[in-house]
């Protein structure tokens, strides 16, 4: 009998081979908030959620029309080195710095909205101190 966890896991395999056929026609830029399909990942690393298995991201870096930089975003942020704290819509969020990750852009779904300039720059020097991209010894 397959436990609940693997059952996740089938699903989510099923739902990638779908994914991977997809045509990429939704335009996204830096700065946009968008639902994207995580998938069920491994120990803590960030999943989506619901039948999709999707959950927001900020879009941080577009290298081109296929892939992105982006940083999955929670609900209940901290307050500590590894998050970013922002409103948007009018609620707390929290980007999971730590979570970083590049993705294709079958994987997106829908745009939530566009993170405030100020806020988009605040999360850039943080993920810049967080990683000490100036430090190169």
């Amino acid at each position: 009998m397959k436990q609940e966890h693997e059952k996740d896991f089938d699903k989510w395999n099923q739902l990638k081979k779908i994914i991977e056929e997809k045509d990429k026609n939704i335009f996204y830029k830096e700065r946009d908030i968008f639902y994207v399909q995580l998938g069920k990942n491994i120990g803590y690393e960030q999943n989506g959620k619901n039948t999709d298995f999707a959950r927001p991201v900020i879009i941080l870096k577009k290298f081109n029309n296929d892939i992105f930089l982006c940083i999955p975003l929670t609900t209940k942020p901290k307050n500590n080195q590894f998050h970013f704290r922002f409103i948007f819509n009018n609620k707390e969020n929290g980007a999971i710095l730590s979570q970083i990750r590049l993705l294709d852009a079958k994987r997106l779904v829908n745009k939530k909205g566009v993170i405030s300039n100020p806020d988009f720059k605040g999360l850039k020097r943080k993920i810049s101190k967080l990683l000490k991209l100036t430090d190169f010894s």
